[in-house]
């Protein structure tokens, strides 16, 4: 079931696993070196899939001047390859719709994503990048 808070509403238990996950992906498994935990996680909404009690997916929405930004897109290890990537990708531009509805979705996407992020409308605004060492694309979906 997916669960979408707000930092005030986040437990301790919650905060405890996003962070053990967002870390063991984006710093661990990735080997990019980073300020991992950042202000936006107070102002974000906070989507969490949980299976069985555990974290299985993670996504955050931080609204800015210029729409919503889709970050920290996670499927944690032992529960990819089902088909999570897309329902998490679902839920957020869900979220976005009820809560920000004429908002455009910006994403900083790993660029072999790009196919991914396109089957949801979303359009390549950047060439790519380097982030962490990793190339990456800017997207957008317009409201």
């Amino acid at each position: 079931m997916w669960s979408i808070k707000k930092f005030d509403e986040l437990s301790t238990d919650d905060l405890f696993e996003i962070y053990k996950l967002r870390v063991s992906i984006f710093v661990v498994e990735q080997e990019c070196h980073h300020q991992e935990v950042d202000d936006n996680d107070k102002v974000c909404l906070h989507g969490m899939k949980w299976v069985n009690g555990k974290l299985a997916a993670y996504f955050r929405l931080i609204p800015k001047e210029d729409g919503i930004h889709l970050g920290r897109v996670i499927v944690a290890p032992s529960f990819r390859n089902r088909g999570l990537g897309r329902e998490l990708v679902q839920t957020a531009l869900k979220e976005c719709q009820l809560k920000f509805p004429n908002a455009t979705v910006h994403a900083q996407a790993q660029a072999y994503l790009k196919l991914f992020y396109s089957s949801f409308g979303f359009k390549t605004t950047s060439n790519i990048y380097l982030m962490g060492g990793i190339p990456h694309i800017d997207m957008e979906l317009q409201a």
